[in-house]
């Protein structure tokens, strides 16, 4: 299940690349539309109970994990419309090293040596990716994938501050904030809630079959899964990502972006096999 959970999020970049017209705020609209009125199906036959109620119970914790996610889903999607899909999944991977740290600052959680040296050797890969990339929309691309990684790494730390067993309420959140943000910003920009029915039921199916049922899977899943072969199988999205848009557009990358992204994998899974035996950290108190 957390195997297809990744191939189904890999699937992101292939999704925008066919996309006609629609930008951003107007994907990622109808995309939580059809995310929210999944999850709330879910939640409701799995607890039996309001989803809404659920999301409000989560506190603090919930909304900054909803709006970091927000933000994660915003870079997301910019930084596939403005660098290679490549270049933007394997900057994504290193959300797990970003949220050691951020755990660290923030709920004062150790942090091991090794990973430490991953993160460094991560830092590393990380410069080579971006190094030959010179113009403003791919270094913006860039950054904004960094960022995207970064919005997940908070959605991670807050999950633990609030010590949520269960992520979908947090992930429903989410879907409620990001639609009438995103309707927000569209109508301030001038940009029509309306788009062509190609990309109109693209970004619905993506919200449903990409997003949606990638976190079904990916949570019932984990409930048995070492957090070790968790990190190892998320890695399918980074990996299957680039070869979707590879096989149906030919996009291909850099040896820039080959030689970092390897460098960066090998950093996040050698981090996580050194940790295989590691307890888990105790509930915060």
């Amino acid at each position: 299940m957390v195997f297809c959970a990744g191939v189904l999020w890999s699937t992101v970049g292939l999704g925008i690349r066919l996309m006609e017209d629609a930008l951003v705020w107007q994907i990622l609209f109808y995309r939580s539309v059809s995310l929210s009125l999944l999850l709330y199906v879910v939640i409701r036959l799995r607890s039996g109970r309001s989803p809404f109620a659920l999301a409000r119970a989560t506190g603090l914790p919930g909304v900054i994990a909803g709006l970091s996610l927000v933000g994660a889903y915003t870079g997301g999607i910019y930084a596939v419309q403005t660098t290679s899909v490549a270049n933007a999944m394997l900057l994504f991977a290193s959300a797990p090293l970003l949220a050691a740290v951020l755990g660290r600052v923030i709920l004062s959680e150790s942090v091991r040596p090794q990973t430490w040296v991953a993160i460094a050797v991560a830092c590393a890969g990380i410069v080579v990716m971006v190094w030959d990339k010179t113009g403003d929309s791919a270094l913006r691309g860039n950054l904004a994938a960094l960022g995207s990684a970064t919005g997940f790494a908070v959605f991670t730390v807050a999950l633990r501050w609030g010590r949520a067993g269960e992520m979908m309420p947090a992930v429903f959140l989410s879907g409620l904030f990001a639609v009438p943000i995103m309707g927000a910003i569209c109508l301030g920009s001038g940009l029509s809630l309306v788009v062509s029915p190609h990309d109109t039921a693209l970004s619905l199916g993506m919200g449903v079959f990409q997003v949606g049922a990638g976190l079904i899977l990916y949570t019932i899943g984990s409930k048995t899964v070492p957090a070790v072969e968790l990190t190892l199988l998320s890695l399918a999205e980074v990996v299957l990502g680039p070869l979707w848009v590879w096989l149906a557009l030919g996009e291909t990358a850099t040896a820039n972006t080959l030689l970092g992204g390897a460098v960066l994998l090998g950093a996040i899974a050698g981090n996580a096999l050194s940790g295989a035996r590691r307890k888990p950290p105790p509930p915060i108190v």
